[in-house]
């Protein structure tokens, strides 16, 4: 699943490059050649949409999401792992709550042939169905570390737990930019 998901990381970084590249052009060309692709807003916005939940299991498996948790990295390590596992289940409850609101969306557009008002005319299905592919990614990410918390839990590895959903640490963070370093280095050679 990290392999997928960070696959879909990669798609969506491109896809903000390509969004860019589009509005750019769009802004170039009404400024100097007077005309306008007339869809930039409908296409990026699209593509926002769907480069934002591109990124989210993969966000979740490098622990890069925005977490407020002070206090709990205080607290002894059993119940930092029993919490860790609490906030997964109730991100969960909402990522399912969203995956099902999204499939809904897709459904109503299949059925009712929906489209946009761009002069594109594109079917809503296509970009709603690229956004709830990414949210179902999310959603399995979710399923997959719950399984592995769980069992860690289960198993009395709460320091196991603690690292697969904890914050990323500086230490985390020093380690990551050492290795990209030394990557870096490799490639040179």
């Amino acid at each position: 699943m990290s392999t997928l998901a960070a696959f879909m990381a990669h798609v969506a970084g491109w896809n903000y490059v390509a969004c860019a590249l589009f509005i750019t052009f769009d802004v170039v060309a009404r400024s100097l050649f007077g005309f306008s692709s007339k869809a930039t807003i409908e296409i990026t916005g699209y593509m926002l949409a769907g480069g934002i939940a591109w990124g989210l299991a993969h966000t979740l498996a490098r622990r890069a999401h925005i977490r407020v948790d002070v206090w709990v990295n205080r607290l002894p390590l059993g119940l930092r792992a029993a919490l860790h596992l609490l906030s997964l289940l109730l991100l969960a409850v909402f990522a399912a709550f969203c995956a099902w609101a999204a499939y809904g969306l897709v459904e109503e557009s299949l059925l009712f042939d929906a489209h946009d008002n761009s002069a594109l005319r594109v079917p809503l299905v296509l970009p709603q169905g690229i956004w709830t592919f990414g949210i179902l990614a999310f959603c399995a990410m979710i399923l997959v570390l719950t399984i592995e918390s769980v069992l860690s839990l289960l198993l009395g590895r709460s320091e196991d737990l603690d690292g697969l959903l904890s914050s990323r640490t500086i230490d985390d963070e020093a380690a990551e930019a050492l290795e990209a370093v030394e990557m870096a280095r490799e490639g040179a050679r």
